[in-house]
């Protein structure tokens, strides 16, 4: 299935989540990456730190405008991916990414929710080698419900990646207010409950646990690892 032909067999999701993130991205997403890059910090290191085996399966949630895909695509040629949004809008511009890009027979995208998806249905695939998530849980309402699915996603031995902003605890006092406040104005509230409840869904499943602090609290990058 090429990128530009997304699947209609899924369950739409929530419609007024799915309308605020379209009305968010609809003019935003075209000069999206551009801005971005200067403070979403720690997605190149979660893409590094994949280890995705030989002809292995990666499923991005939240994949916007399809950059991590590209960018993971390129390190890692042997395998496949596949990207969910909620954002219609995003995901035509990630759309494009992958036909400019040369990675249509590799990369397959599909609108859904991340908090509850159906990888057979929306990908005709079982399960994931790595899944990963960046800098989307801190705008996904009920973000939890988002980690209990990916980790139900993963194949035996299988990797979650999350990579996403932290409570700047090791910041100034004015720059944490400063930049709350302005990640409020485009829905995104940093999850202060994030390691505790990445703690509690890998040990329901009995999967081990590494959690980083990068940039003085700025983000936190987390590797859930399933057992084989």
């Amino acid at each position: 299935m090429s990128t530009t032909e997304l699947p209609a067999r899924h369950a739409e999701p929530p419609a007024s989540h799915a309308e605020l993130m379209d009305g968010v991205y609809r003019w935003q997403r075209h000069f999206y990456d551009l801005t971005r890059k200067y403070y979403l910090l720690g997605r190149d290191r979660l893409i590094s730190g994949l280890d995705v085996p030989a002809g292995g399966t990666v499923l991005e949630l939240g994949c916007g405008t399809g950059r991590n895909i590209v960018l993971a695509a390129r390190r890692y040629p042997g395998a496949r991916f596949f990207g969910l949004d909620i954002s219609a809008e995003m995901l035509e511009t990630a759309s494009a990414a992958m036909v400019r890009e040369g990675l249509s027979g590799r990369v397959t995208l599909a609108r859904g929710d991340a908090t509850d998806f159906d990888a057979e249905a929306l990908f005709s695939v079982e399960s994931f080698d790595c899944i990963f998530v960046s800098y989307s849980l801190s705008m996904i309402p009920g973000w939890e419900k988002t980690v209990s699915a990916a980790l139900a996603a993963l194949s035996p031995g299988g990797s979650l990646h999350v990579v996403d902003f932290g409570q700047q605890e090791a910041l100034p006092r004015w720059f944490r207010t400063l930049l709350r406040g302005w990640l409020r104005k485009f829905h995104v509230e940093p999850r202060e409950a994030l390691r505790d409840v990445l703690e509690s869904e890998s040990a329901t499943v009995g999967a081990s646990l590494r959690f980083r602090t990068l940039y003085r609290g700025y983000a936190w990058l987390a590797v859930v690892g399933q057992r084989s």
